[in-house]
């Protein structure tokens, strides 16, 4: 994995902390070409990763990186999923397997949708988990997927309900079906490494909010330190900022003062504050490798 990912919250209208920043941003991004030329910037400025949910416009966005794979010659989808809302948006609007159709592969989706019949009729948690997995990587088809994420609001829920063996069918999926590694978003870090140990999923790939301040860190600071400095497991950091409550050069401090931390996820709406994240980060990882001068004894 690359050392720092670009996410994609400020294209959609998400902010944790401002709901009017939030909507600012939503009109901000309504088009297509104004998507496009901050992640060009992000490009331009050695972010390699997209780290981004299967909302509607990221499909839009697809098409344009297939239309343009000379100019994105290294680039990389982490794809995150499912986008909750476009499910229950088309449930509402046309039902569950009309709604499933919409966004099942082309290939055999007849055979598909009458395995969703069946599925939905049996309640069989791996064949519907597969379904919506494909249904979701649709519009990535073509495009390099080398880790396929399950958000925390599926992850959590999973959790809550005791339906540990879930998040193993979906590793299991991705990994047989896309050859990509699965990944896994979480709000309940040490509660989920546990899990996956429990799964066999060995040295997996975890995002998790990881910032001073403990924003929706649950199990607080202490137990996600301990488990980053003790756990095998591939951590990256997202909400580093905790959505704007911390200094840049604070919160990247805090985050590249933990060697085991692998990756950095961040969203930015400008090529200035993509150039300064960036260097942050770059900079810190430098003074971190830089070998420290013995002091001499005191006389």
């Amino acid at each position: 994995m690359d050392r720092v990912l670009f996410g994609d919250n400020q294209f959609f209208g998400v902010n944790h902390m401002s709901e009017e920043k939030a909507r600012a941003q939503a009109m901000r991004f309504q088009e297509l070409p104004a998507i496009v030329e901050v992640l060009d910037a992000a490009y331009q400025e050695g972010i390699r990763t997209f780290m981004c949910t299967t909302h509607e416009r990221v499909g839009e966005l697809c098409d344009h990186f297939r239309a343009h794979r000379e100019r994105y010659p290294d680039y990389v989808f982490y794809p995150c999923m499912p986008y909750a809302h476009k499910y229950a948006n088309a449930v509402t609007e046309v039902g569950m397997l009309e709604a499933l159709r919409k966004f099942l592969p082309d290939e055999g989706a007849l055979g598909a949708m009458l395995k969703a019949g069946m599925a939905v009729a049996s309640k069989d948690v791996r064949a519907i988990l597969q379904l919506l997995v494909d249904a979701e990587m649709k519009m990535f088809h073509g495009l390099a997927t080398p880790v396929i994420f399950v958000q925390n609001v599926v992850t959590d829920l999973l959790l809550g309900l005791g339906m540990k063996q879930a998040l193993g069918y979906f590793a299991e999926h991705v990994r047989e079906r896309y050859g990509a590694e699965p990944g896994f978003i979480t709000m309940n870090l040490p509660r989920l490494l546990d899990v996956l140990d429990e799964l066999g999923i060995d040295n997996p790939i975890v995002c998790a909010n990881i910032n001073k301040i403990g924003f929706r860190m649950c199990g607080g600071i202490e137990a996600y330190e301990k488990a980053i400095a003790t756990r095998r497991f591939r951590p990256i950091a997202m909400s580093v900022l905790a959505s704007g409550a911390i200094a840049p050069r604070e919160a990247l401090e805090y985050v590249c003062g933990q060697p085991e931390i692998q990756s950095i996820v961040f969203g930015a709406s400008s090529r200035a504050n993509i150039r300064h994240t960036k260097a942050l980060i770059d900079e810190l990882d430098a003074q971190r490798a830089r070998p420290r001068r013995p002091q001499l004894a005191a006389a």
